[in-house]
């Protein structure tokens, strides 16, 4: 089972950066959502494959006809939070009142019910587990927010399934959809999206995906754009990882999809036998 999902966000959207943290700073950034948005349509076209997009609320707000061309092209659209804040530097209320904006945002537009969600730098962690019960009170269903692996922000390494996974919290249920791992000399490795997939090698992301049984890829606009602006002030690791690849990635993926089913989120689910599944208990 591959699926395929885009975090509809914009190029300056980096987490954990002090010019680049909150919409204050983002007004004073050009514009590149439209033709970035266009590029991962234009792939999808090519490959005929299905995608889920995570929409970030503002993104929606602010150019809903970007998310209308997603939805008329009839891929799923899930939330992405609004504001695009890590969740475990808010408050429960404060993360509560972000995805309730960005599903009423997201559901004006395509008169559709958002039941998906991933967090922003899959920052649902250890710490702030009270977060799958309000998605769960908000009416989503569906997670993929769990990075079961060491994160720079964000991450679950305690989090064992690297599969779809019934994660249960006091008591209600999500149907979790973590990012794939794979083993190496004892570490557990990511090399399904983000700058992950933009630094590896092709003929090693087709081996390790060729071989997984899942795999959840997750891509932004951004990481198809090789002539967007350099963000100033980041340090050089921030800035490898962030550039690093673009002027392949596109090709990358092309080259994947030619060779791999992908499916989007819905249709996994479907798919996916949930009574075999294991249910997980966090506490």
């Amino acid at each position: 089972m591959k699926i395929l999902t885009f975090d509809i966000e914009e190029w300056f959207h980096i987490l954990d950066h002090s010019t680049t943290k909150t919409n204050s700073h983002w007004e004073k950034y050009e514009v590149r959502i439209h033709k970035n948005v266009d590029r991962i349509l234009e792939l999808l076209e090519l490959t005929k494959h299905k995608a889920t997009f995570f929409v970030v609320g503002w993104i929606a707000e602010k150019y809903p006809e970007v998310i209308n061309k997603i939805d008329k092209q009839g891929y799923q659209i899930g939330s992405h939070s609004h504001m695009h804040q890590l969740v475990y530097e808010q408050t429960r209320q404060q993360f509560s009142e972000d995805l309730k904006k960005s599903i009423n945002t997201i559901e004006d537009i395509t008169g559709k019910k958002v039941k998906s969600f991933r967090a922003p730098g899959f920052s649902i962690t250890e710490k702030n587990i009270w977060a799958f019960e309000e998605l769960f009170l908000n009416g989503i269903t569906h997670d993929s927010s769990v990075f079961p692996a060491v994160r720079a922000h964000g991450g679950f390494p305690t989090f064992k399934e690297t599969k779809p996974t019934l994660l249960e919290y006091n008591g209600v249920v999500i149907k979790e959809f973590p990012i794939n791992t794979v083993n190496m000399f004892g570490n557990r490795l990511i090399y399904s999206g983000g700058g992950y997939f933009r630094a590896l090698p092709y003929w090693l992301i087709r081996k390790w995906a060729s071989k997984s049984d899942y795999v959840m890829t997750y891509f932004h606009p951004r990481d198809f754009d090789p002539n967007q602006p350099i963000i100033n002030g980041l340090s050089a690791f921030r800035k490898f990882k962030s550039y690093v690849g673009l002027k392949s990635c596109y090709s990358k993926l092309l080259n994947l999809s030619k060779e791999t089913n992908f499916l989007d989120l819905e249709t996994a689910d479907r798919l996916y036998s949930w009574s075999n599944s294991q249910e997980v208990s966090l506490f």
